[in-house]
């Protein structure tokens, strides 16, 4: 990645500061906008964001989210929109706003992360679970479109990650019994996940795209 400027939203805990810390190491400058600075729920603010950056973008990294838990008799029309705006519009207006830059250059890696939770299903994600499957769509779609023009285009899903989120929305008991059913015996380290968006991300990928990546240790097979 030496030379490249990567994009990675959601940088700043979790799995992306872990993406962050490692594209540093394979020598990228990373660009990790936090809260404050990019409103990602604010379609307009995250466009403004964008023209403002002074330099192209190599490698993009959606990895930003939220995940309000409510099933259909309690989600509001506020949840679901803001869930939409973060997990799926923000990511498509920054493909949309990097993606001719890289295809004009003939180079460029985008790695959206999704959510285990697109492929298999739990009770009270509806949300996180609409938006992450429109990811996976988005995923290919532009997979295809951009192939052509050099740009590779992938998703990771993660499974249960050791993060501040996964602890917050589900009880010690609740992670017990989810560690139960995973096969390796463990929640995942968000190096782990970053070693894979890593991988994607660089020119060591060369050939792999429209894919979407289940990183579970096992735990949507069984």
């Amino acid at each position: 990645m030496k030379g490249r400027t990567a994009l990675v939203t959601g940088g700043s805990r979790g799995i992306g500061r872990a993406v962050a810390e490692r594209f540093a190491d394979l020598g990228a400058r990373v660009i990790a906008p936090t809260r404050s600075e990019v409103d990602l729920s604010d379609g307009r603010a995250v466009e403004s964001y964008v023209a403002g950056l002074d330099e192209p973008i190599d490698i993009l990294v959606n990895n930003a989210g939220i995940n309000p838990l409510a099933g259909i008799d309690e989600l509001t029309d506020g949840d679901f929109e803001e869930a939409l705006a973060v997990d799926l519009v923000a990511p498509l207006r920054l493909c949309r706003a990097v993606a001719p830059g890289m295809a004009d250059r003939g180079y460029g890696r985008i790695v959206n992360v999704s959510s285990v939770w697109s492929v298999i299903g739990k009770p009270r994600r509806l949300a996180y679970m609409v938006a992450k499957s429109g990811l996976n769509g988005l995923t290919r779609a532009l997979a295809v479109e951009l192939a052509p023009r050099g740009v590779l285009v992938n998703a990771v899903a993660p499974g249960i990650v050791a993060t501040e989120l996964t602890r917050q929305n589900n009880t010690p008991e609740e992670l017990a019994a989810l560690v139960g059913q995973i096969p390796v015996g463990r929640l995942a380290e968000v190096a782990e996940i970053a070693e894979l968006i890593a991988f994607l991300g660089s020119a060591c990928n060369s050939y792999v795209t429209g894919q979407v990546l289940v990183c579970d240790g096992g735990f949507s097979i069984q």
